[in-house]
């Protein structure tokens, strides 16, 4: 299934220019900056770090989403660099929620679990959907296995902050957030990994070659 996907779409200049790609891109644009004022506002009126964190996802992903469309078509060289400056910012988030989430084990606030369970399920339903849109895509090149990563990274997050929110009301502590924002840390820094090593190896593939920066395809 995966090699017939590749042999049609992934990590080709027709790939990249495809309307089919591009306006898959625009829509998970506009689901994930609508899904970021929606989970902070609840993260906020919750106090629950696991929202606010997801909801930081949300907005980094609308961001990595405008970087793709902004590439989409360019030179390899291109499409790298800008899955590399994806990678970092990533990994800053998974810092981010690591401090997040240290600083509310300090306050000692429980959030509410009904709040929780309510925005998590649609924030899971947003990314399991904007997932499935892009599956096709995800053993094409770095820039495109990166929205591939950061759609599926946010799918399995939503599933933690239901099953947070479930700890939250059965044990009335602040506990199992905090573990989801550890959770949500890891993967975020995994996939920032994993995004920079491959656009890393392309980067390289493209020196050797001795085809110019911007003119590699």
């Amino acid at each position: 299934m995966s090699d017939s996907c590749c042999a049609d779409a992934c990590g080709t200049g027709d790939a990249l220019n495809d309307k089919r790609w591009r306006r898959i891109l625009w829509i998970a644009l506009i689901l994930n900056a609508a899904m970021f004022f929606v989970e902070m506002g609840a993260g906020v009126q919750a106090d629950s770090r696991a929202l606010q964190a997801d909801a930081l996802d949300f907005f980094g992903d609308a961001f990595n989403y405008a970087i793709s469309l902004g590439v989409a078509g360019m030179a390899l060289a291109w499409r790298s660099r800008a899955a590399l400056f994806k990678g970092a910012t990533i990994l800053l988030f998974g810092l981010w929620v690591l401090g997040s989430a240290l600083w509310a084990f300090f306050s000692g606030t429980t959030p509410v679990a009904e709040t929780m369970g309510i925005v998590g399920t649609l924030a899971l339903l947003v990314n399991v959907g904007v997932a499935l849109m892009l599956f096709r895509y995800r053993t094409g090149d770095a820039n495109m296995r990166s929205v591939w990563i950061c759609s599926r990274n946010d799918a399995i997050s939503n599933v933690a902050v239901l099953a947070a929110a479930l700890g939250v009301a059965q044990t009335g502590s602040a506990w199992p957030d905090l573990g989801v924002a550890a959770i949500m840390a890891g993967l975020a820094i995994t996939g920032g990994i994993q995004i920079i090593r491959q656009a890393r190896s392309e980067l390289q593939s493209v020196k050797k070659s001795g085809i110019a920066v911007g003119e590699a395809r």
